[in-house]
This record gives structure tokens, sequence and C-alpha cells, in this order.
């Protein structure tokens, strides 16, 4: 079935004139007349039977509906524009993968290792981008994500990854200004945003003693809060292997429990109809599972 769709000419003098609200530079930025410009949207209105802008004399104003139609056709040209763009760079007999990620996860844990992908599987590029909350995968343009478990992944195919198991970690330098030693409850501490309540609970768990849990900085990301504690700003309470370097050379020290619950388990999160051909996101899947198990 053919698909009944503008033509590309129109929507890039529309999404032109609605960004810069006039006919006359989005003709200057495309190298065009306005009398083409005008006529494009003319076309592009009289296609949609929608009015998208409201012309007084020489000037024009987006309507609601022309509102909210740039921003969906600036969004897809956006798209297509990164996509070409992936495609020209991308060497003959080369594949690319689109995977979205969760910040801290993808700076500590998933870059340091892709070296290894890449040895592999040298005609793979991937791609990352940050993604802080969940999101509905089909139609998103991914082709996998890695995040934690989420009852937004119903119906996609989901592998247990890893586990975040966090444990209070600091600058060496800090206990030794601590008027009483390792004793947390005399050390700042430093808290993630939207774990509000994690030094609570740890407290709780342990059995350690914390006057006021609440008290000190807070951060929004992890990689946030491990920086902090490499400064010697205070006690972050973050996820084991995210630390693990760190730990081993002697930058951050843990003489404290860990928290034994887990508190998130991270998944790699595939299409529901993702198939056998395709074997970029296969290559990927499976060393990024045997990777997890690596002890």
């Amino acid at each position: 079935m053919r698909r009944a769709l503008p033509s590309n000419t129109a929507l890039v003098a529309f999404e032109s004139a609605a960004r810069h609200g006039s006919f006359a530079r989005a003709a200057d930025e495309l190298a065009l007349t306005e009398g083409a410009i005008s006529r494009q949207i003319g076309r592009l209105e009289a296609f949609l039977g929608v009015t998208l802008f409201e012309r007084v004399g020489n000037r024009v104003r987006l309507l609601p509906n022309g509102e909210r139609y740039s921003s969906q056709v600036r969004e897809l040209l956006d798209r297509l524009d990164r996509d070409t763009q992936y495609l020209k760079g991308q060497p003959v007999n080369s594949a690319s993968l689109d995977i979205a990620v969760s910040p801290t996860f993808a700076l500590r844990w998933l870059i340091p290792r892709l070296p290894s992908f890449h040895q592999q599987h040298p005609n793979i590029c991937v791609h990352l981008s940050e993604r802080i909350e969940p999101f509905v995968l089909a139609g998103s343009g991914f082709d996998a994500a890695i995040h934690f478990e989420h009852p937004a992944w119903t119906g996609m195919h989901t592998h247990r990854l890893l586990s975040e198991v966090l444990i209070p970690v600091c600058h060496p330098a800090l206990l030794k200004q601590g008027k009483q030693g390792t004793a947390l409850n005399s050390l700042p501490r430093l808290h993630r945003r939207q774990n509000p309540d994690a030094w609570q609970r740890y407290a709780e768990e342990t059995g350690i003693v914390l006057s006021n849990p609440a008290m000190g900085a807070r951060y929004d990301l992890h990689a946030m809060l491990i920086e902090a504690a490499l400064a010697g700003l205070g006690v972050a309470l973050v996820p084991r292997i995210y630390v693990e370097t760190e730990l081993s050379q002697g930058k951050l020290v843990a003489p404290w429990p860990q928290k034994e619950n887990v508190a998130k388990t991270f998944c790699l999160v595939l299409p529901q109809n993702l198939e056998l051909s395709q074997r970029p996101i296969q290559a990927f899947a499976h060393w990024l599972l045997k990777e997890t198990q690596v002890k």
C-alpha cells in the first residue's frame, strides 16, 4: 500500500519557516525565493487540509496545528539527518548499532569494555545514547537498551546482566581527617538525588547508627557521586561494579559493610520482533552476556 506522504521539499521548507518564524529567513537558509517557500507551504497545507500559518500582511505566525506539526516534522528530519550521517560514515561491508544506556553504566562499566567487542567485531560500530529513564523501545530508533528492570520493558526480550549492590566508599584521606576514624556517622555523606532514602535503608540493614541519614550534598548521577568521593567530599553509597578499579588501586576505600539487598538489576532489552538474521545485535548481545559472566 502506497503511503500518503507530503513531499520532502515541502516538509523542509515548512520546518525552516516554522523554526525561523519567517518565510524570508527560510528562503535565505534554503537558497530559495520567498515565493517558492510560500508555494511549498501552500501545497503542504492543501495536502493536509489544515492551515499551518496565519498570514497577516508580510508577517506569518504558526497556528496551534502548525506548532504541533512543526515539532514532529523537526524530530523526524533530525533523526533522518542523523541516520544519513551514520550511513555516510560507515565503511563498506560494515554495520552499526544504536544502543540506549543509562549514563553511569556506560561511563563506568560498558565503555571500558567496548575495545574487547571491537576487537572481536571490527566491522560493527556501536553508537551509545544516554537514557536515564525507561522508555518505549518500539519505534525509538534504538536497536537495544541496557537499563534496569522496569515494567516499561513488558513485551520485550530482556536478559539479566548485573545487579547493583551498594557499598559506601570514600577517599582514604577522608578517614584521616575524621575525628573518629572510620565512624560513618562522623563523616560527610553524599546522596543520589533519585534515591534520597538510600542511607536510611543502609543504616537499617547494617545496624550502623546514623544520627541524620538525610544530611549531605545531593547529585543526580552515580558518576557524580564517585567523582565527589574521589575529590574527598564525603562518603558515597554507590554500586560496587562502578568502583572496582578505584578500590583495587587504593584511590577509594570501603571499610564498611556493603548493602546486601540488590538495589537494581540491569538487563539487556531487545525488540520483540528481533530476528536471527539481525547478526550485529545478536553479536553484541552474545558478547555482552559473556562479559557479565566474567568474574
